[in-house]
Order: C-alpha cells, then sequence, then structure tokens
C-alpha cells in the first residue's frame, strides 16, 4: 500500500486520505514538515489564525527495525518566535502512523465555535469528535484514552497551557510506560489549541506494516548501527546511568553552566542537582525509578530517567537536564525534589520546561521572586499559571514577554526565545548556533557541546572562536538531516567518532526505499531542509538581525573564565555563507 498523508480541515469539519505529492515523497519527519509549511503557510499569517497549518509527520525510518528511530516530528509556524518551527519528541505515535502508511498529517483550519474536539486515527478513517475532557491535564487524557482504546493507542495531546494558547504550550506525546514526552518549544501546543483539537489518538489495528525494498540488506546495517550505539561511552555508558543530567557537573566544571539568570558560569549548588546525586537518589528510593527506561520503542540507550518520590512512587519521567537546569541552576534552586515536582506540573499542563525556567529566571531578576524560592516558583505554577492569571499568563509568554513587561534589560533570547544550559560566552559553538537556528535559540538544532565539550568527534577550544562557525554549520546540517529520518539526536556521538554508524545510517535508507544514496546526498538534504527553513523566516521579515545574541553578553564578562560572546556580525552572518 502507498503512503498517504491525512488532511484535517477543522472549518469544515472533513477528513480525508491523500496521495503524497512527487515533491515530498523523498522526505520524512523535519524534512517533510517543513517542506508542508514551507509550502502551504503563509509566512506572514498569524500563528494562531487559520491560515496557520499543524502537521505531524513520522521519520523516514519510523517503524522499522532500526535502534531509535521512533521520533515523531511536528511542525507550524510558532507563536512564540515567528518563525517556522519543527520540534520531535518520542513516544508510540510515530512508529504507529508509519506502520499504518501515513506519512504526513495536516491540520488546517478552526473550528467555527469555541469547541474542544478530538481525534480518532485509524488505517482507513478519521472521525472528529467533541471531547467533554476541557482543563484535563496531559495524564489524564492520556490515561482515559488508554482505558478507552484499551491501552494499545498512541495519544498525542495538549494540557490546559495549550487550550489557553499559551505562546510556550507544548504537545505531548504517550510514550511506552503510559506517561508523556513533549514536542517542546515554540508553542506547538498553542497551535494545537488553535485549531480546537484536544487530542488525537492513534489506533494502528490493522495497519499493513512497513515493507522494504531489501529486508536482509536492511537487518545487516540495522545490527551495525545498534552495536555502534551501545560502544560508544556516551550512548553506551555515560548517557544510560545518569541520563542527560550526567551534563550538570560536566558544565559546572567548564564553567559553561548559566547561573542565576546568565550571571555567572558556575553554581555553588551544582552537587545537590548533579545527574550523579539524581542516580544515587533513585538508587535510594527504588520503586520504578531503578529500572532503565526509553521514550519509544527500540530504543537501544534508554537514558530516560524515572526520578520518585520519598515513597518511591514516579514523580517525574524524563527528568532532563536541560529541565533541571533551567528550574535550578538559572534560578539558584538546588532542591532535586522541588525541581522534580515542577516538572510534573509542567508535563501536565503542557508547558515546555526550558522556557518557564529561564522566564522565572528572568522574573527573579525582576523581583518577582528572590532567586532560591523554590517554594514561590511552585507557587506560581500552581495558583497563576494552572489557573491562566494574569502573571500566569504573562509567565505562560514566555521570558521575552515577561522581560518587556517589566522593563528588563537581560534577558536570554533569541527571536523570542530562551537560551538553553550552555552560555555562549563559555561555549561559543553554542552561541553560533543559538544566533543562526531558524527556529530561535535551540540547543538541539546544532549541538557543539560534542566537540567543544566531550571531544566527539574532535576537539574545538570551547573559548576561543576559531572553528565554531564551520563546527555549528556542520552539526546543524547533519542534524537537520537526522530529524527527518526519525532517528534520536543522540545518534550523533557514535556517528561522529565512528564512520561505520554514519554509513549504516544510509545503508538502512536504500535497503528500505531501493535507493542508492550516498553520504553527500544525506548532508544536501540537511543543506536543503535549512535552506527551505531559512526562506520561510525571509519571507516573514526576518533578515540577519535576528541571527544576534542580547547585547549584555557582548558587555558583561562570564566568571570563572571571565570571557565575553566577541563574533562580529559580519563573522555570524558567514554561517550562511554554503
Amino acid at each position: 500500500m502507498s503512503d498517504r498523508i491525512l488532511r484535517i480541515d477543522m472549518t469544515s469539519g472533513s477528513t480525508v486520505f491523500e496521495p503524497v505529492p512527487e515533491a515530498w515523497a523523498g522526505l520524512g519527519g523535519r524534512g517533510l514538515t517543513s517542506a508542508i509549511v514551507a509550502a502551504e503557510v503563509p509566512p506572514t499569517c498569524h500563528p494562531l489564525g487559520k491560515n496557520n497549518k499543524l502537521v505531524f509527520a513520522p521519520g523516514l525510518l519510523s517503524g522499522t527495525r532500526a535502534a531509535n528511530s521512533g521520533r515523531l516530528s511536528a511542525g507550524a509556524k510558532s507563536p512564540l518566535t515567528g518563525t517556522i518551527k519543527e520540534s520531535n519528541a518520542g513516544g508510540t505515535s510515530a512508529r504507529m502512523l508509519a506502520l499504518m502508511g501515513i506519512k504526513a498529517i495536516i491540520i488546517e483550519g478552526m473550528p467555527e465555535e469555541k469547541k474542544l474536539f478530538g481525534i480518532h486515527v485509524t488505517h482507513d478513517s478519521a472521525r472528529i469528535v467533541e471531547t467533554d475532557m476541557a482543563g484535563a491535564g496531559n495524564f489524564s487524557v492520556v490515561e482515559k484514552l488508554s482505558g478507552e482504546e484499551g491501552g494499545k493507542a498512541g495519544v498525542i495531546s495538549i494540557g490546559p497551557a495549550g487550550e489557553m494558547a499559551m505562546p510556550s504550550a507544548n504537545i505531548s506525546v504517550k510514550d511506552p510506560q503510559g506517561r508523556v514526552r513533549s514536542l517542546g518549544r515554540g508553542g506547538l501546543g498553542a497551535v494545537m489549541g488553535s485549531k480546537g483539537i484536544k487530542y488525537l489518538s492513534i489506533d494502528p489495528s490493522d495497519a499493513p506494516g512497513i515493507s522494504y525494498a531489501d529486508e536482509n540488506a536492511f537487518k545487516e546495517a540495522s545490527k551495525v548501527f545498534a552495536k555502534a550505539l551501545t560502544e560508544h561511552p556516551v550512548s553506551g555508558e555515560g548517557l544510560p546511568t545518569y541520563g542527560t543530567n550526567v551534563l550538570l557537573n560536566v558544565l559546572h566544571e567548564a564553567g559553561g553552566l548559566p547561573t542565576r539568570n546568565f550571571r555567572t558560569g558556575s553554581f555553588d549548588g551544582h552537587e545537590g542537582i548533579s545527574g550523579e546525586t539524581m542516580h544515587a537518589r533513585i538508587e535510594e528510593r527504588g520503586g520504578e525509578g531503578r529500572v532503565r527506561h526509553s521514550c519509544h520503542p527500540g530504543c537501544v540507550i534508554q537514558c530516560s530517567q524515572v526520578y520518585p518520590d520519598k515513597n518511591g512512587k514516579v514523580k517525574a519521567s524524563g527528568f532532563e537536564y536541560e529541565s533541571v537546569w533551567a528550574m535550578g541552576a538559572n534560578c539558584g534552586i538546588d532542591d532535586l525534589d522541588a525541581l522534580a515536582e515542577a516538572d510534573h506540573m509542567l508535563d501536565d499542563i503542557g508547558m515546555d520546561t526550558i522556557e518557564f525556567g529561564v522566564t522565572m529566571g528572568v522574573a527573579m531578576e525582576a523581583g518577582i521572586l528572590s532567586f532560591g524560592d523554590a517554594s514561590g516558583m511552585l507557587r506560581i505554577l500552581k495558583e497563576e499559571v494552572t489557573k491562566g492569571s494574569p502573571l500566569g499568563r504573562l509567565v505562560g509568554a514566555g521570558a521575552e514577554c515577561l522581560g518587556k513587561a517589566y522593563g528588563m534589560r537581560r534577558v536570554p533570547t533569541v527571536k523570542g526565545q530562551s537560551i538553553p544550559a550552555y552560555d555562549p560566552r563559555s561555549v561559543k559553538g553554542m552561541g553560533i548556533t543559538y544566533a543562526t537556528s531558524t527556529m530561535g535559540a535551540d540547543h538541539t538544532a546544532g549541538y557543539t557541546v560534542t566537540s567543544n565539550i566531550l571531544n566527539v568527534g574532535g576537539m574545538v577550544d570551547p573559548l576561543k572562536k576559531e572553528g565554531q562557525v564551520e563546527l555549528s554549520r556542520n552539526l546543524q546540517i547533519a542534524t537537520a538531516a537526522i530529524d527527518s529520518t526519525g532517528l534520536c539526536l543522540f545518534v550523533a556521538f557514535p556517528v561522529l567518532d565512528i564512520p561505520e554508524s554514519f554509513n549504516a545510517i544510509v545503508d538502512m535508507l536504500n535497503a528500505r526505499f531501493g535507493l542508492s544514496l550516498t553520504g553527500d546526498d544525506v548532508s544536501a538534504l540537511g543543506t536543503s531542509i535549512l535552506k527551505t527553513e531559512r526562506e520561510f523566516n525571509r519571507k516573514a521579515g526576518f533578515t540577519e538581525a535576528a541571527d544576534r545574541l542580547p547585547e549584555f553578553f557582548s558587555e558583561e564578562t562570564l566568571p570563572p573564565h571571565n570571557t565575553i560572546w566577541d563574533f562580529s556580525d559580519a563573522e555570524v552572518d558567514a554561517f550562511w555563507e554554503f
């Protein structure tokens, strides 16, 4: 059976399966979402209006036996940045859509009446039904739908933040354990809420499954790939043992851990919230946290940390470094239990943890709270954000909006999106990525921490300018391609060090589709995606002037290295000379 596009029109209430246009036939994941948004969304439209579209697409390798291939991409024009946006997450839905032969779901239009709907997708149909789950958190939505569908259905949902169209709202995806993973950053949950959609339920019963042009060749290549993932010290040892929060002490020691709204590069309370402390506490408290988890089927890294409360009950699942940093070191908070409580609430209401944490750092600098006030942060979440009060709405709008409202100068954002957990003054490659990413400040767009800090794929001195533009450019191109395959970004660690793993990806694509791609073809795909996204942004009004870090990074030295952001505009703009 040929792949299809499922188009859902929320204005007319119609659903239709369409053949895949030839121009999109070789695309998947980010490559496909960005191509559809660029082709069908007017760049100057209002992100929460009827002309924006929300696109879901599994990757080119999703649904196959390839390790770590279960990522789902979502794309739209971002209400946070005004740029094009792609976000990807694990969960079970990418695999299910691929097995059903659904290459993408395109949601367009808006309901005539202000009602909330669910969409039930099966192999051969899609039904739009009115729902009574308004105001429900993601956990209860997943629980209810899992019960109705016998626990087998995939679930894509929004929480109250998405219903209130907060620009930092996430979309959540049910994972193999029945908890949720986030399509984070950029406010795609607000786009889904503006379409009047509370959830999509994905039922893969009677799905035709995946076909291979050469199944034996695919099987052999997938073995080589999985072996590289398990043998690399980062993806095979560090991440499975300590999760992504293994980076907290590493960045503290490197002087690149943004602390108290980017005032310093190290945090005196780092040990209290480190990956090592988290690991020890999980072992001590026991319960479900002792079992290694994956965010999607087929993951061999299993870096997901399940953090228990004092009684051994799951409190935070997928408790990531960027979340711990944003609400922890960035806010001067060293209480891991408080951070887990905040993470749990944010997952339930469907709000981005990075954007929230950076917004709280700006709020603390503005005097709304004091740095280190964990109880105050939790109170704002419970009493303001969840209830949609004026202050809660301001927090939900993100750091740049709150900073403007309070007349703040030190607001760490690019294109309206908060800068993540690596200070650009002491991890300079990340500064290039933040400035030039087509989606605002985004660490995943070109993760130069690999070479700047971890010595993966070679070493580029994080404190010097030399080589940073080239490093970020190469990684952004590679990342765009990886995001199109449905592979987890963490496969980049072995890909950068073990040539056979990259060759195996190319071989799997060829065996899956009957192609004869080379490594250069994969790089060309990444380049094409970046240029498509940049052209959308230019039509939306973004010029080179948007590719800049806030000026305080160039004016304030960062302890302990006392470095500044010292790239000229011309040096940053040279990124696009390819």
